[in-house]
């Protein structure tokens, strides 16, 4: 299902129904500890944001994008550039849930995503290029 948000329809996202990616973690997998996550938020701190969702809202390029910005890369930034701090904090957790990412950190209007893929490219992999 494509998900496409204008600005002045985020409330409504609650009552919309999102599809699974294929990457999705499955209910097996743990979240990161502390440790952890701090680790990624060292990694995703010399990163610039790969995707921007700005006033379109999450339009189904946006997701094409995201996906495949996730499935080269794992860990990567979006900047999120819509309204207020509440419609941003909508945005992202519908991107999350849209993709399966989990959220490592948001900095303003700046969010780390994470979602493992097993066959990452270790070329594009950030996570495989920060060992």
């Amino acid at each position: 299902m494509a998900l496409h948000l204008p600005l002045g329809e985020f409330t409504a996202l609650s009552r919309i129904t999102l599809t699974s990616s294929p990457y999705m973690s499955s209910p097996n997998t743990s979240t990161p500890g502390s440790k952890e996550l701090r680790q990624l938020r060292a990694q995703a701190h010399s990163l610039r944001p790969v995707v921007t969702v700005a006033g379109k809202g999450l339009a189904p390029s946006v997701l094409e994008e995201l996906e495949r910005a996730l499935n080269d890369h794992e860990l990567i930034k979006v900047k999120v550039a819509v309204g207020d701090r509440d419609q941003r904090e909508v945005v992202i957790t519908a991107l999350c849930d849209q993709t399966g990412a989990l959220l490592v950190q948001r900095i303003g209007n700046i969010a780390t995503l994470l979602r493992h893929n097993p066959e990452a490219d270790p070329r594009k992999s950030n996570l495989h290029r920060g060992r």
